[in-house]
């Protein structure tokens, strides 16, 4: 089940009319692309994260919407076109990526997202007497 945040319902419900079916399906459509994915609003729009790991996100203005990808050029294969994201102003339901399209563009994108490095062990304190003095002289 997809972790949905009610931001982005709001997000979504305050867009011009024409923008809201867009909307619900992107949202729809990238949930479909991979179930690990969870919502939250970056920069004021509604974004996607894998492990806290911005995967892409979609927008409403007043006359267009817009999806993009975080590592856009590298997933979609082209940069942003005039308008904000890989796919140029989207008016319509018929402007949008096919869902099998946009399923196989975030598994792409999660596919480049770079796995956290590995954290260092800690080398564990001495607690000898001799290394406690030497500490407190110091």
């Amino acid at each position: 089940m997809p972790k949905r945040d009610p931001r982005v319902t709001a997000y979504i419900q305050e867009r011009a009319p024409f923008a809201r079916p867009i909307l619900r399906e992107l949202r729809k459509r990238i949930h479909a692309g991979a179930g690990a994915l969870e919502e939250t609003i970056k920069w004021g729009m509604p974004s996607f994260v894998v492990d806290g790991k911005l995967v892409c996100g979609f927008a409403g203005f007043k006359a267009h919407c817009a999806l993009w990808f975080w590592k856009g050029e590298q997933v979609v294969g082209r940069k942003p076109e005039e308008a904000m994201g890989q796919f140029g102003r989207i008016t319509a339901l018929s402007d949008l990526p096919t869902a099998a399209e946009l399923k196989r563009l975030v598994g792409r994108a999660i596919a480049c997202i770079e796995p956290a490095p590995p954290r260092r062990a800690r080398k564990a304190r001495s607690t000898s007497a001799a290394s406690v003095r030497a500490r407190t002289r110091a």
